[in-house]
This record gives C-alpha cells, sequence and structure tokens, in this order.
C-alpha cells in the first residue's frame, strides 16, 4: 500500500499541481473590514515536510500544534518544518532539517518523492515549500519542547472524507476576525497555511484514491 502511493505520488508531483485553486478553498476571509498586509523586506524562504509513514494498515503523517505565545502563529497547528537556513543547500534540505530537529524523525534523501507547490504566507510573510516523503515503517516521535506543545498524527482516507471539512469563526490578533475553513483531524482546527496546503494534497491524493 505504502509503495503503490509512494510510485504515484513520485510521477504526479512530477506533473502540473493544483496550486493556487487548491489553496484559495481553505484560505480565511476577514469578516468587516478588509486588511493588506505590506512588508518592505522581500518574503523569506521556508520549508516544511508531509512525512507518510504505514500504520497497523493505514498511512498517516505527523502534524504538531506550537506552544502558546504571542506570535502569530502561537498555539496553532503546522507541519514540522522552518525557515531556510544559509547552511541549508536546498528547501528539501531545510524540510529535513526542521523534521528532525522538532519531531526527532531522521528522513533521508531518497525517501522524498516530491513537493507540491510552493505557497505565499503573508501573515509572517514567508514563501514555504511542502515537502513530501515516504517513510517504510512508523516513526519513534521526539518532540522539542522549546517548539512542539503537541505531536499527532493524520490519517490520509480521514483527510480526503469531505466531512472532514470544516468552517469556523475565529479571532487573531485579538482584533481581526475571520471566517476560517478547516480541517477537523483529532479534534483540532487546522487551518490557515497549513490547511491551505493540505488542500493542495487533498486533491491530488483524491487522484489516487478515488
Amino acid at each position: 500500500m505504502i509503495l503503490e502511493l509512494k510510485k504515484y505520488l513520485e510521477a504526479r508531483l512530477a506533473q502540473e499541481l493544483p496550486g493556487d485553486n487548491a489553496h484559495q478553498q481553505m484560505m480565511a476571509q476577514p469578516i468587516g473590514q478588509r486588511f493588506k498586509m505590506q512588508y518592505e523586506k522581500p518574503p523569506k524562504k521556508g520549508a516544511v515536510m508531509i512525512a507518510l509513514y504505514p500504520d497497523e494498515g493505514k498511512i498517516y503523517f505527523p502534524l504538531m500544534q506550537r506552544p502558546p505565545y504571542q506570535g502569530i502563529h502561537g498555539g496553532q497547528i503546522s507541519l514540522p518544518g522552518g525557515k531556510m537556513e544559509d547552511f541549508d543547500d536546498s528547501l528539501i534540505e531545510t524540510a529535513i532539517r526542521e523534521t528532525f530537529e522538532e519531531i526527532g524523525v531522521k528522513i533521508s534523501d531518497n525517501e522524498v518523492v516530491g513537493s507540491l507547490s510552493d505557497l505565499n504566507v503573508t501573515a509572517s510573510n514567508y514563501i514555504v515549500k511542502p515537502v513530501v516523503s515516504i517513510l517504510h515503517r512508523k516513526p519513534e516521535f521526539i518532540k522539542d519542547p522549546r517548539e512542539v506543545e503537541h505531536i499527532f498524527k493524520a490519517e490520509v482516507q480521514h483527510l480526503i472524507n469531505p466531512k472532514t471539512l470544516q468552517e469556523t469563526e475565529l479571532t487573531v490578533a485579538q482584533e481581526v476576525r475571520l471566517k476560517a475553513p478547516f480541517f477537523d483531524i483529532e479534534e483540532k482546527v487546522v487551518w490557515g497555511a497549513t490547511a491551505m496546503i493540505l488542500s493542495e494534497f487533498v486533491e491530488i491524493l483524491k487522484e489516487h484514491y478515488t
């Protein structure tokens, strides 16, 4: 099952991707006053990892909850990943390094099967590359307590179930109200940039599973 998915993703991720059309489906919209963020500096580069693995006949990937802190992403759900450093040779290397640093999972280059479309995250002024890897066994997770409050798993078949997709109203930055589509995963609200990335991944998975 995992080998079949690996073969499919290696071929599919080398083709044209759903990209912005899929991202837009999960973009949160402001309620009332519109606003536009402007930055003096160009976006920073970053990468995240979707690390697929088998467990008891199903396929999962890890998500993590950030610790609560004052900042744009405090307490939010995310994929493991982060900022590209000067010593990283590529964004794939960034995703591999950050995954090990944050959740203790070592991923080799030959386990990477491709990447999804880059996502411009205007809230934090980043351009993020989502990298996809296939692991052949369930990894052992070791969280970095400074970066990670909790690690949990998302199941692929659950992710592509239409009932997983819901909508709620959120207040961010103490005053900005948003109408936010989200994925209900392990009773957690997965919204924002992570949901936009997963939206494209869902479109690709549906081609394989339906």
